[in-house]
C-alpha cells in the first residue's frame, strides 16, 4: 500500500538553515508572492499581487527539501487543488516556481482571494465541483526582494492580509 508517508521529502534535520525564513519573491511576470518557512512541514503565505493577489494561508502542510546550503525546495498542494512548487536559491536571490491551477481556479480565481483558514470547507467543495482540467500551468523564475529569518512558529510573521509590505522591503528587480 502506497501511504503519504512512502513519499516523504522533509528530513528535519537537515532545514535548520531554512527554517524561519521569510521572504518575498516577485516574479518575472510581476505577481508577487511572500513566504516563511514557519517549520519543517508547514508554511505560511500571502499573495500580494498577481491572478489572486489579496489570498493568504496559514499552516499550509508543504513538503520542504534541502538541495543545497543555500537552495530549497518547497511543494504543496492546496484543498483548492492547486499545486505548487518552489526552489529558493538565497544565495543568488532567485527563485523559480510552477504553479498548477485547477481550470476553476483559471476561470474565477476571486473565489479563492480570502483567508483560506477561514474557509477550508467552501474550498474543497470549489475544488470538487470542478472542473479540474485542463491545468493553468504558470512557470516563471523570480527575484528575492525580502529575506530575513525569523523564529520558528512565529505566528506574528503572516498574521494579516497582504496589504503592506514589511519594513526594510526593496524591490531589487532590476
Amino acid at each position: 500500500m502506497i501511504t503519504e508517508e512512502s513519499f516523504e521529502s522533509t528530513h528535519a534535520d537537515e532545514l535548520a538553515g531554512f527554517l524561519g525564513r521569510h521572504f518575498i519573491y516577485t516574479y518575472d511576470n510581476g505577481w508577487q508572492y511572500e513566504m516563511y518557512l514557519k517549520n519543517a512541514r508547514t508554511i505560511d503565505y500571502r499573495i500580494h499581487s498577481g491572478m489572486v493577489g489579496g489570498r493568504w494561508v496559514r499552516d499550509q502542510a508543504a513538503h520542504i527539501a534541502r538541495l543545497s546550503d543555500d537552495i530549497c525546495k518547497v511543494s504543496w498542494d492546496e484543498p483548492t487543488g492547486t499545486a505548487v512548487s518552489v526552489t529558493a536559491n538565497f544565495a543568488e536571490r532567485r527563485l523559480h516556481g510552477v504553479i498548477f491551477f485547477p481550470r476553476w481556479v483559471a476561470d474565477a480565481p476571486h473565489k479563492t482571494v480570502c483567508y483560506q483558514n477561514d474557509h477550508l470547507d467552501r474550498m474543497r467543495a470549489l475544488r470538487d465541483a470542478g472542473p479540474t482540467y485542463p491545468k493553468l500551468v504558470i512557470d516563471e523564475f523570480a527575484r528575492l526582494t525580502f529575506i530575513e529569518t525569523r523564529a520558528v512558529d512565529d505566528e506574528s510573521v503572516i498574521a494579516e492580509a497582504p496589504d503592506q509590505l514589511p519594513a526594510g522591503y526593496a524591490d531589487r528587480r532590476n
